[in-house]
């Protein structure tokens, strides 16, 4: 009895070992091709593992987008979320930006990976951007919209403002290559783009004063 649970446990941890195994690769890969530039074979050798080995795992190559995919839901919301309603309001939306621009820092393959399935028409995905992303961000809109009619910052239409930081901040990973090939393959662009970007919002959000 105690052998056979131990093969089932050494089984278990083999194949989360190869789900993950799998997983970052078809991150690499999916992330640079697109979905319709990439193949299983692709995968299978990044991953180092044979074609009908990965198709135990994941039936296709679909189901292996779709498990990237719904992984990164949370992830991305996670920055959104954690705008508090309660906070002082410039600093709640630059904390915002930071944090935005920091997932861009660590997270490049997702932003484009996300960015790939919204440029095809988010056929995979768009359930969830109806059903988790649009109420998130007509909540915190709502937020937004009456800090302003509160007077606490000014007056800017709330989604064009979620827009213009969403594109400001994933503009870094997902034109990593533009952006190094203009300010130097060695520099780090992130530190001056996170004091830049604080700037820009604060000088566009601050109040005017009589």
């Amino acid at each position: 009895m105690t052998k056979t649970l131990g093969k089932t446990r050494d089984k278990t941890r083999i194949q989360r070992k190869n789900t993950a195994t799998i997983l970052e690769a078809a991150l690499d890969v999916f992330s640079t091709h697109g979905f319709r530039g990439s193949t299983v074979d692709q995968i299978g050798n990044a991953a180092g593992l044979s074609k009908p080995n990965l198709l135990y795992y994941f039936s296709s190559k679909e189901a292996i987008h779709n498990a990237l995919l719904s992984g990164l839901m949370d992830t991305w919301l996670d920055p959104l979320r954690a705008l508090d309603a309660q906070g002082d309001p410039l600093p709640e939306i630059l904390n915002y930006v930071c944090r935005k621009l920091k997932m861009s820092r660590e997270f490049p393959r997702e932003s484009r990976l996300f960015a790939n399935e919204i440029i095809q028409g988010a056929p995979r995905i768009m359930g969830a951007l109806d059903a988790e992303l649009r109420p998130l961000v007509d909540e915190k809109c709502a937020v937004i919209a009456g800090w302003i009619a509160a007077g606490k910052i000014a007056p800017v239409h709330p989604y064009h403002l979620m827009f213009s930081i969403w594109s400001l901040t994933q503009h870094y990973a997902d034109f990593d290559v533009q952006v190094h090939r203009i300010l130097g393959q060695d520099t780090d662009p992130y530190p001056e783009a996170e004091v830049y970007l604080e700037t820009l919002f604060t000088r566009m959000l601050t109040p005017q004063t009589i």
